[in-house]
């Protein structure tokens, strides 16, 4: 338990707080404590009560009982306007950036530095923004429009962003969720800069390997409820994954039951408009193969090309020995091909749907086409793939964004399997969600393949290659530049 006495050192405390929706009780007595010059992880499964605690950290959420203490006196947080004057800053993980604006307009926007004549300065900002991105690191001008940025830049625009004022205390949601591994290292270097400078940082993330090597303590919530807080140095993986779940969970084993089928999808010489240059494959029936690949090496240009998202310059495909050449999306899904994206909530979900709208979108001319779907089995079908992939949801009116994030992205693997695919494209499948969702998305991975589809899967976390995949593929600079069979593959051999 947190002691209600005061640290000296606390620069924040959360007592008791709870907070009820309709019908779902988030939070019930939640207790929470930021020392000064710390890394204090928050860790739980989707739905835990994480986003709802820092949503009422930062005025989102108005609790319905207990009571925040910043520096030791009692706060009052009811807009995020309270929050950033208590010295709250926050990096959610769904990026908050208005695209068609530079990087410096994001980046002081609704906080904006005006001079004597109450206007815009400009020129401070211009030069604020410069030195902020110089001290990340980050290879942009703060003139450059967020819409021409890749999505790893704009994570680390978003970043800049809550550093441009002297915040006391720093929430981070999922900061690396899209950084590279350099990247990544150099988010690190400040956030440890940032607390042996006395600032507090409160870091929520489903990567256990970050927990080790970043925070001093972790605090485990569960169902709503505070579970309990341990030292980092003082506990393991072990520890943790039962206090968030309740269980023990298994490491997704995959094991090959049977051989792949037939070739399904040719790939011959492909060239895109951008980064990808000559790359040739083939895929074949019940097998899953990985593409690794940093950040811009064209893993996810490849996956929209076959998708029919992006141009093709040169080269052909062949789906099932015939010519597969898409103009669009929609064609590659009438003849068999679904994309679960990397951007689940822009690419991938209309997040102000319910879930049956969702599902039926992707295959909705497919019931048109031919009819072979009729109107009176579409809701049994649905509710099949709903039981089928375990999607937590009252019902299939359920607004999607009312879901948690590993149910969201079942959503998405729902939608793609209503249209009854022969390949499926996976990209980032376990982007942001819990170790107990990712071995749910594992297993329904393994059962597809099994069931004979052919599944291309595109990740930047190599453990998840290593224990999926049936063979995996580098790619580097648009090409594939070496291929292993699962059993082969080292992380010394793919980074090479």
């Amino acid at each position: 338990m947190i002691p209600s006495a005061a640290v000296e050192n606390d620069l924040l405390r959360m007592e008791n707080i709870s907070k009820a929706f309709p019908g779902v009780q988030a939070l019930a007595g939640v207790q929470f404590d930021l020392r000064a010059g710390e890394v204090h992880a928050l860790l739980g499964e989707n739905g835990a009560g994480k986003t709802t605690l820092m949503n009422v950290l930062g005025g989102v959420v108005i609790r319905d009982a207990g009571e925040i203490y910043i520096g030791g006196r009692l706060a009052t947080i009811r807009s995020p306007q309270d929050a950033q004057k208590a010295g709250i800053a926050f990096v959610h993980q769904e990026l908050n950036l208005i695209e068609p604006l530079s990087v410096k307009e994001n980046m002081f926007i609704g906080r904006e530095l005006v001079n004597r004549w109450r206007l815009i300065d400009w020129k401070a900002a211009t030069a604020r923004a410069r030195k902020v991105l110089a001290d990340l690191q980050v290879p942009v001008h703060p003139d450059d429009r967020i819409a021409d940025l890749p999505m790893a830049l704009r994570q680390m625009v978003e970043i800049a962003k809550a550093l441009c004022f002297d915040a006391k205390i720093f929430v981070m949601d999922e900061p690396t969720s899209a950084l590279t591994v350099e990247e990544t290292g150099i988010l690190f270097h400040l956030i440890r800069r940032l607390r042996d400078e006395g600032k507090g940082i409160i870091y929520i993330t489903h990567r256990l390997e970050e927990i080790f090597e970043l925070s001093d303590r972790v605090t485990v919530l569960r169902n709503g409820r505070y579970v309990g807080t341990r030292e980092t140095a003082r506990t393991n993986r072990d520890e943790l994954v039962r206090m968030m779940v309740g269980r023990e969970v298994l490491g997704p084993v995959r094991e090959r039951r049977q051989a792949p089928g037939e070739t399904v999808l040719e790939v011959e010489g492909l060239t895109g408009v951008e980064r990808v240059r000559n790359v040739s494959f083939q895929l074949r029936t019940g097998e899953i193969v990985g593409i690794a690949g940093l950040q811009g090496s064209g893993r996810t240009e490849l996956l929209e090309m076959i998708f029919g998202a992006r141009r093709v310059r040169s080269g052909t495909m062949r789906l099932k020995g015939r010519p597969y050449a898409p103009r669009q999306p929609r064609d590659a899904v009438r003849m068999g091909i679904a994309y679960v994206p990397e951007d689940r909530e822009r690419k991938g979900l209309f997040l102000d749907f319910d879930v049956k709208t969702n599902m039926r979108v992707t295959g909705s001319e497919l019931e048109a086409k031919g009819g072979w779907m009729r109107e009176r089995g579409v809701v049994p079908r649905l509710l099949d793939l709903i039981a089928r992939l375990d999607v937590q949801t009252p019902s299939i009116h359920q607004t999607v964004k009312n879901l948690s994030g590993g149910n969201r992205q079942k959503v998405v693997f729902a939608k793609m399997l209503y249209t009854a695919p022969q390949v499926l494209l996976v990209n980032e499948p376990t982007r942001g969600v819990d170790v107990g969702a990712r071995a749910e998305i594992y297993d329904i991975l393994h059962r597809l393949s099994e069931e004979g589809v052919a599944i291309l899967l595109s990740s930047s976390e190599l453990p998840e290659l290593f224990s999926v995949c049936d063979r995996i593929w580098v790619m580097s600079e648009g090409r594939f530049v070496a291929s292993f069979e699962r059993d082969e593959a080292t992380q010394e051999a793919i980074m090479e």
